[in-house]
């Protein structure tokens, strides 16, 4: 059942409006995950090698060059077979959060399963140092059980769900977990994302750069905190990250934002029936 909006109190460095660019480094977990036939399809999988190999680093790049902090949702498959990409993302002040292990998707899966997939990808994950304190399901799906055993293993949030867009606090087993909602229109897949079987748009840029200066618009006004969510394998693409870069001087041109990490921006929600008279909601 979904509890009221959470709270906040004003957002830090004066800002009217808290900003999460968020990333899933998903590599080839996804196209593995459907089934092992797909091992042999060899360019399905160059397509997701792009990600960890050549997006991530520009994605970096221009984090640096805004001086944004941003946060990064990896697969434990992606951990174990892309180590060296672990390090510059964690030496960046970036966060990490969980991902699955093989970017299998919670309804797929019986309950075993679902605590599989967890645990698989917290053990990936410590072999870097990184305890993650937010989830976000593979594919979008979230099944009651993974739900529940996100509290039970000690995770604050969750960026799975889309029944506001406010963060809003969810039940998750006996515990409150706050939820950073995201959406299909704020991601990048759906736009960018192709291939013979799954495929996207190929949209326009300039028309995905509209929708999210909008979404952005309508955030400041409400003084709000927003969810992007992209792909190194989608917006790592060249063209694509120009398109990033607009995006990201059109926030600031347009309002003060503050460009913030999932955690940073659960550190700040109110407990709930902790009190009210927060603004930043």
């Amino acid at each position: 059942m979904t509890r009221a909006p959470a709270e906040f109190p004003a957002w830090p460095e004066n800002a009217d409006v808290a900003v999460a660019l968020t990333f899933d480094v998903d590599g080839e977990a996804p196209w593995l995950g459907e089934g092992p036939e797909n091992g042999r399809r060899l360019t399905l999988l160059s397509q997701g090698r792009f990600g960890p190999v050549r997006g991530l680093g520009r994605v970096l790049d221009l984090l640096a060059e805004f001086g944004i902090r941003a946060t990064f949702y990896v697969p434990g498959h992606t951990a174990d077979h892309y180590p060296e990409t672990m390090a510059p993302i964690l030496a960046a002040g970036h966060e990490v959060g969980h991902h699955g292990y093989l970017h299998l998707g919670t309804d797929g899966l019986d309950q075993a399963g679902q605590r599989a997939e967890l645990e698989a990808g917290l053990t990936a994950l410590d072999k870097h140092g990184v305890r993650p304190v937010g989830y976000r399901s593979p594919g979008w799906e979230l099944s009651p059980e993974t739900l529940a055993m996100l509290g039970e293993l000690g995770f604050a949030y969750d960026s799975s769900l889309m029944a506001d867009d406010r963060p809003y606090w969810e039940t998750s087993g006996s515990q409150a977990l706050l939820e950073l909602p995201g959406h299909w229109s704020l991601c990048d897949w759906p736009y960018f994302g192709w291939t013979p079987y799954h495929g996207g748009l190929l949209a326009d840029p300039a028309a995905v750069e509209r929708i999210w200066l909008a979404e952005f618009e309508s955030a400041r006004e409400d003084g709000r905190a927003v969810t992007y969510t992209m792909h190194p394998e989608a917006i790592g693409r060249g063209y694509l990250l120009r398109m990033l870069r607009r995006v990201i001087t059109g926030m600031q041109e347009r309002g003060r934002p503050w460009f913030a990490t999932h955690a940073q921006i659960a550190a700040l929600a109110t407990a709930p029936g902790a009190g009210a008279g927060a603004t930043g909601s």
